[in-house]
């Protein structure tokens, strides 16, 4: 995700086609209005960046039509990073409230700034689940993927255990694993950072067992503590010394660079979602009646949600009312109003300069770093700290949907969980027809229909999958179109980014069996 114009400006066109007189141009980064007139090459600039060009999207368009995308082409492109996993069974029973679940990476950015993790925690109990959108980089997201899980498996180990390991690391012996990683091959993996992220982990154990709290530690206080440690650890580790001033991945580079985290943890009938920004988390449940309900387990933390706006507005001067939010955007510049990250809104502007001055060869082509926010004044301006949802899981509430803005900003929740929904329950292909009350025309287009999809050559079992084909595809009856899916999925590089961001999807199936005999027990 871009989202802070003072390092990555870029241009976005409403959906449609750069044609006509004028153009409207929307800068995605600030959201200043342009009016320009449309010609053969459409030019931008801000203060920030040099002139961008763009080809307008006709051209684009003209050369699709001559090379659509093969049915095998759209697969392999949308598989390419799709991942399944199912819980494995205990004696030919399946004793875990999750069956298993289905995730996929749709890359615009390039380099793609979302993530995405999922792990098993051994030493204590539940799965965990995330999603991570990054923004002026991808340095933050990738940490974050990496570290946050294990700071809240550590948050919520008893006391015992986190000795018992500390015992193991201080005489050198096998520590057993605390995390069971489900990754797909092609998610990136940083190991430039792993002595640093074990000392920083091994401290906040270590301060765990002397303050004795890890017995009274409940999972909304473990997640909101892992959370604001992980973010207070990446600024301490920003001011350190780093010995390869040219990694993507040194301390400084992942503290200025930012990202949202949406994390689910499920343990038993148990379901605690704990959000940052923009990313959200959307409970399917199924209805007696047959139908699917979009329920909210996230909100969002930006200027729509007046409750947000209202606590950042309170932590600031009276003075400040008019600038701490301008144009939707924290000081005029972030989407995201909670975030890791992003210490040009956290550090005090002391820190700022004594840290980017005596650090200039880290910060090579980071323009932002030159100079401090306008109107900041009283810092932080910006939280880790998420707001955590329960919700004590039913027998309908058959999965959980977590996905970046990429898919939000396509579907609207009810569509999503209409989609994963029919599709679990093969309604397109499977419902009798002698229930419906059909003419003989309107049933003879459902069969038609019903045929094609069979026919249609896409994979259809990896839900996630599934769910980023309509966002991409659909047409307004919800039919995913072929050439309207080839279109956006041929996008040159360039012009992709201006049609949608990166889209992460990750949903988890519920065992209905299971959560209907922890009622009954």
């Amino acid at each position: 995700m871009i989202r802070v114009n003072a390092i990555h400006p870029l241009l976005q066109v409403e959906r449609g086609t750069l044609s006509g007189a004028k153009c409207r141009l929307l800068n995605r980064s600030s959201k200043h209005i342009h009016q320009r007139c449309a010609a053969s090459v459409l030019t931008w600039a801000c203060s920030h960046c040099a002139p961008v060009s763009v080809t307008p999207y006709r051209q684009y368009r003209s050369k699709a039509h001559s090379s659509q995308l093969t049915l095998a082409q759209m697969n392999r492109i949308l598989k390419a990073n799709e991942y399944s996993y199912k819980v494995h069974e205990y004696d030919g029973r399946n004793v875990s409230s999750v069956l298993g679940f289905d995730s996929n990476l749709l890359a615009s950015n390039v380099p793609v700034e979302d993530r995405r993790s999922a792990a098993t925690c051994l030493q204590s109990r539940g799965m965990l689940f995330g999603v991570f959108d990054g923004h002026a980089g991808y340095a933050c997201a990738q940490a974050v993927s990496e570290r946050l899980f294990y700071y809240i498996a550590v948050s919520l180990l008893p006391l015992k255990t986190l000795i018992d390991i500390e015992e193991a690391v201080e005489n050198k012996r096998p520590v057993f694993p605390i995390l069971h990683w489900h990754k797909h091959p092609n998610d990136e993996v940083n190991t430039a950072g792993g002595k640093l992220y074990f000392s920083s982990l091994r401290t906040y154990w270590r301060e765990l067992i002397e303050l004795a709290g890890g017995d009274q530690t409940g999972t909304e206080a473990a997640l909101a503590n892992a959370f604001k440690r992980l973010d207070n650890d990446i600024s301490l580790e920003a001011q350190l010394e780093h010995r390869d001033p040219f990694s993507q991945y040194t301390p400084l580079r992942v503290a200025i660079s930012g990202s949202t985290a949406c994390v689910a943890h499920v343990d038993a009938v148990d379901l605690h979602v704990a959000n940052l920004g923009d990313s959200r988390a959307v409970l399917g449940v199924h209805n007696h009646d047959g139908t699917w309900t979009a329920q909210t387990m996230s909100n969002d933390h930006s200027a729509q949600n007046p409750e947000e706006v209202k606590r950042v507005l309170s932590q600031h001067p009276k003075s400040e009312e008019k600038t701490v939010i301008r144009h939707d955007r924290l000081l005029g510049l972030l989407m995201p109003f909670r975030a890791f990250g992003d210490i040009k809104f956290k550090w005090s502007s002391g820190l700022q300069n004594s840290v980017f001055e005596t650090r200039a060869e880290l910060l090579s082509g980071i323009e932002s770093t030159k100079s401090l926010l306008t109107n900041y004044h009283t810092p932080p301006y910006l939280t880790a700290e998420p707001e955590i949802n329960y919700h004590r899981l039913r027998p309908q509430d058959k999965f959980l949907v977590l996905a970046t803005d990429g898919l939000w900003e396509q579907m609207h929740r009810q569509t999503v969980v209409r989609v994963i929904g029919e599709h679990l329950t093969g309604i397109r292909l499977h419902q009798p027809l002698s229930g419906l009350s059909l003419t003989l025309g309107q049933m003879h287009i459902l069969l038609a229909e019903r045929k094609a999809w069979v026919s249609s050559g896409f994979d259809h079992h990896n839900t996630a999958t599934h769910l980023i084909r309509h966002a991409l595809g659909s047409d307004e009856f919800g039919k995913v179109e072929h050439s309207r899916l080839s279109k956006m999925l041929s996008l040159p590089q360039e012009l992709a980014r201006m049609y949608r961001d990166d889209i992460t999807v990750t949903v988890v199936h519920f065992n209905p069996q299971i959560i209907q005999a922890h009622y009954k027990g």
